[in-house]
This record gives C-alpha cells, sequence and structure tokens, in this order.
C-alpha cells in the first residue's frame, strides 16, 4: 500500500467510475419500468429491476419528479450520442439519419407521463425542455445536413421542423393502440427522399 492508502496501481477515479455505472443502471432499469408501467410505477419495482434497494433510489433521487427527469436527461444524452456514432457508421447519411429518427421516435412514444410526473414544476419541465433542445437539436441538424450534402434528401426542412413534425406525429401514441406512429414517422422520413 502507498501512503495515500490506495493499492499500487489502483487509481482514485474507479469509486466514481463505479458509481456512475451504477447510477446508469439505476437509470436504465427506471426506465425499463417507465416504459412498462408508466412514470408511477411503484419505487419497489424500478428497485427490483435495478437489483438494489428502495433506500438505494431515494438516496440518489429523493423524489419521483428527480428520477423522472435523470432518466429522460439520460435518455435525451443517449440519443445525442448516438447520431454522431450512427454517422459514422451508416451506410450514407440518409441511412443514419432514419436510424436516428427511429431512436428519437423510440424516446418520443416511451416517455409515459412525463408532463404528469412534473406537474407543479414548470420551471423542471422548461428545464427539461430547453436540455432536450440543446443536446438534440445539433444532432439532427448535423444528420439532416450530412443527408442534403449527399444528395439524398430535399434541402427544404430544417432539424427544428423536422424534429416539431416527428413529435406532433407522436402525440397520443401511448395511449391509444391503433395508432401507430412509427408508421407516419416512416412517411414524413420517405417524403423528405428527393424525387429521382
Amino acid at each position: 500500500m502507498n501512503d495515500g492508502g490506495q493499492i499500487p496501481g489502483s487509481s482514485a477515479r474507479s469509486p466514481r467510475k463505479d458509481a456512475r455505472r451504477n447510477q446508469e443502471a439505476l437509470l436504465a432499469a427506471a426506465a425499463a419500468v417507465f416504459v412498462a408501467s408508466g412514470v408511477e410505477a411503484p419505487v419497489r419495482d424500478i428497485a427490483a429491476e435495478a437489483g438494489v434497494g428502495v433506500a438505494t433510489i431515494y438516496r440518489h433521487f429523493p423524489t419521483r419528479a428527480d428520477l423522472v427527469v435523470a432518466v429522460y436527461r439520460h435518455q435525451i444524452d443517449a440519443c445525442a450520442e448516438a447520431g454522431p456514432t450512427l454517422l459514422a457508421a451508416g451506410p450514407t447519411p440518409c441511412a443514419a439519419l432514419g436510424r436516428w429518427i427511429d431512436l428519437f421516435v423510440d424516446f418520443l412514444v416511451t416517455k409515459h407521463g412525463l408532463a404528469a410526473a412534473m406537474q407543479g414544476d414548470s420551471t423542471g419541465f422548461e428545464a427539461l425542455h430547453a436540455y432536450f433542445l440543446e443536446r438534440l437539436l445539433p444532432v439532427c441538424t448535423r444528420l439532416l445536413e450530412a443527408a442534403v450534402a449527399s444528395g439524398e434528401i430535399r434541402s427544404d426542412l430544417d432539424a427544428y421542423h423536422l424534429m416539431r413534425g416527428i413529435g406532433n406525429l407522436c402525440i397520443g401514441a401511448e395511449s391509444d393502440p391503433r395508432y401507430d406512429a412509427r408508421r407516419l414517422v416512416a412517411l414524413l422520413v420517405a417524403g423528405l427522399r428527393r424525387p429521382d
């Protein structure tokens, strides 16, 4: 052991990385439960999914709103981080844009009860919406511009309007099993293609 009490070769950052990994696992578990049961699901269900005690969840997230906001911020970050990866790996910029839109739609149609959970906290809801735009609008812009530059899609639509249109098509998808938001979004995306 060295003077600092650490095992030689160990990193001082390991506990922090472990804590971050544990919190990400907890957020992933909460997201899975929210998709299955909505944001009003019992905390014990989230704890069971995460393999932790209920007290662990409350230690990290004192209120349900805190947990809901953390889950959606985490999902926003994941969607934002996926954009550049898809663009680098995709066979074409248009294919990358289509895959990213699929992720975006998944995020939108699975946010069961977000507004209800944040009822009475309009400041928190507005902050989350601002974060949503701050993180996702530049990613969508980059993907859209790459697809336009490749000549695959039309150039007369900006990222904000595309995201807004997709969002509007997703409204109500969680409450009406007959409504297929993904199919309508696919039609919208198909309409972006340049005519031959």
